[in-house]
């Protein structure tokens, strides 16, 4: 093992064998509170998968900074399929940098750092791998773009599922976005203010700069850590995805990655209309 190696090695979300199922299981009963009393989450879709098949779980999310609706995923997968059975999820560097003992906490209950090298070690370890695109600007995107799918153009998870020849499985929500109300990103103002000489918060460029109502802060300016409010929320593992394409040919394909792209939106959107419109009739 190299000298570099070795260091990144000791940083957390570099190795898979972060992964605590004894931390997982302590977490379980305060996340069966969550699910079951404090968000009420109704879910479907299950069936969809099967856990000992690789798979590319791709997700939507929304909640700010406290993300609840994915942390509702993964306590439906450690009931379903039991905290042994790994599923990592791929989190953006920037949130490694915010806070240092909460990424010590993260990487026990599976998150390693969104890095290709990451993602290609969980699948070849036979897991599957949960990535949400859409980053910060999926979390803080205002309310009322709360019933759209939004990834910010990345498409590296494209890429990724057709290197490693696995089909993606959607996983969208609906509801999470009320556990705190985005009225409106000013980041392009704040980025014109650090250009005039205003650093970053934490010296960190976070692409979003938010305004919202929530817990504790009342009214909030900023990518601030929340407290979500308690409201009724929907999940749904959508049927896989399987492109026509795979190998790294087709991963280095513009005009074919981006058609693939616009396949898992459109799809995603799709079944998140659907989503809506029952969650209105119930």
């Amino acid at each position: 093992m190299s000298k570099k190696q070795h260091l990144l090695n000791k940083k957390p979300g570099w190795s898979l064998d972060e992964r605590d199922p004894k931390f997982i299981e302590f977490l379980m009963p305060l996340w069966g509170f969550l699910y079951h009393y404090y968000f009420r989450v109704q879910t479907s879709g299950w069936d969809n998968i099967q856990p000992q098949e690789k798979v590319l779980f791709v997700g939507s999310h929304n909640g700010g900074l406290a993300v609840p609706d994915m942390t509702m995923v993964m306590y439906d997968w450690f009931l379903r399929f039991g905290v042994e059975q790994p599923v990592y999820g791929l989190m953006y560097p920037k949130a490694w940098q915010i806070s240092s003992p909460l990424a010590q906490l993260v990487v026990k209950a599976g998150a390693i750092i969104a890095h290709p090298k990451m993602a290609y070690a969980a699948f070849n370890s036979g897991a599957s791998v949960l990535v949400y695109p859409g980053g910060a600007e999926d979390i803080f995107r205002p309310h009322y773009l709360r019933d759209k799918i939004y990834f910010a153009g990345r498409q590296g998870f494209i890429k990724l599922a057709l290197r490693e020849n696995v089909p993606i499985v959607p996983v969208i929500s609906w509801g999470a976005h009320d556990t705190l109300i985005v009225l409106a990103d000013c980041y392009k103002i704040v980025q014109q203010l650090h250009e005039w000489g205003m650093p970053w918060l934490f010296g960190i460029d976070p692409k979003v700069f938010p305004i919202y109502l929530g817990l504790p802060w009342g009214l909030a300016i900023g990518p601030l850590p929340n407290i979500p409010l308690p409201v009724t929320m929907y999940t749904r593992v959508c049927p896989p995805i399987v492109f026509e394409r795979y190998g790294p040919e087709a991963a280095s394909d513009r005009h074919y990655v981006n058609q693939c792209y616009e396949l898992v939106v459109s799809q995603m959107q799709q079944e998140l209309d659907h989503l809506v419109e029952l969650t209105a009739k119930s």
